[in-house]
């Protein structure tokens, strides 16, 4: 596992839980909002943490911790995540995996296996846009479209969500991904946020009301929609 950070204690990124995060190095996108570019573009080598590390912590923190979230980049890039998951497992956390939906052979391997507690899967615009979106010119909206029709059949708990960007997403974008989704558990529209460090630049969020309209329109499709960054 080529693990680039790690937050000790977290109450937001693990629904429910009490949890740690683990940040895996490198993704398959180079979404130019993406908030952490020293996870994707800007790899330090020096950074990595073992992997034997996050372990004897978690040894040390039953009772107090009782989840992990795994997070990236793009976790499903690393080849050995199911026996690392499968270390976290034997010693009774469960887990989460933040992921981008690429990668549906491997999602439903981990899930089918009881390997996964939950799901986070980013989507990251409408169809016709996902190749600009994600900086990939021939991108295979394919992959993406499994993973979501696999997680609405409710294997596993699991939530949608978009970072809606004002240079990316329209309410159009909304209602063809809302289209999409339509009878899934939960959605999230999440408001960008510069973080300093991103991959591309001169991005900016969107005000409060133009959210509060992408919620509305997501709605009719979608029984639980949030709004989270405002």
């Amino acid at each position: 596992m080529k693990i680039h950070g790690f937050q000790k204690m977290t109450l937001l990124d693990f629904p429910g839980r009490v949890a740690c995060a683990v940040f895996t190095g490198g993704c398959n996108f180079r979404c130019p909002f993406c908030h952490n570019a020293g996870l994707v573009t800007d790899i330090d080598g020096e950074t990595e943490i073992k992997e034997d590390y996050i372990i004897d912590f978690l040894s040390k923190r039953k009772g107090l911790l009782d989840g992990v979230a795994i997070t990236g980049g793009e976790p499903l890039l690393q080849k050995d995540i199911e026996d690392f998951i499968r270390r976290i497992k034997q010693l009774g956390f469960a887990v989460k995996l933040d992921t981008n939906g690429s990668f549906p052979e491997k999602l439903k391997n981990l899930v089918n296996s009881g390997l996964i507690d939950y799901v986070a899967m980013d989507i990251k615009n409408s169809p016709s846009k996902y190749g600009l979106t994600v900086d990939i010119s021939d991108f295979d909206y394919s992959k993406v479209q499994e993973s979501i029709d696999f997680l609405k059949t409710g294997v596993v708990d699991y939530e949608f969500r978009t970072t809606v960007v004002a240079e990316f997403h329209t309410n159009k974008d909304i209602k063809e991904i809302a289209e999409i989704l339509s009878g899934a558990k939960r959605y999230f529209l999440q408001n960008f946020v510069d973080s300093g460090n991103l991959i591309g630049e001169n991005l900016h969020a969107l005000s409060k009301e133009t959210l509060t309209e992408m919620k509305n329109i997501s709605a009719k499709f979608i029984q639980n929609v949030e709004i989270r960054g405002i």
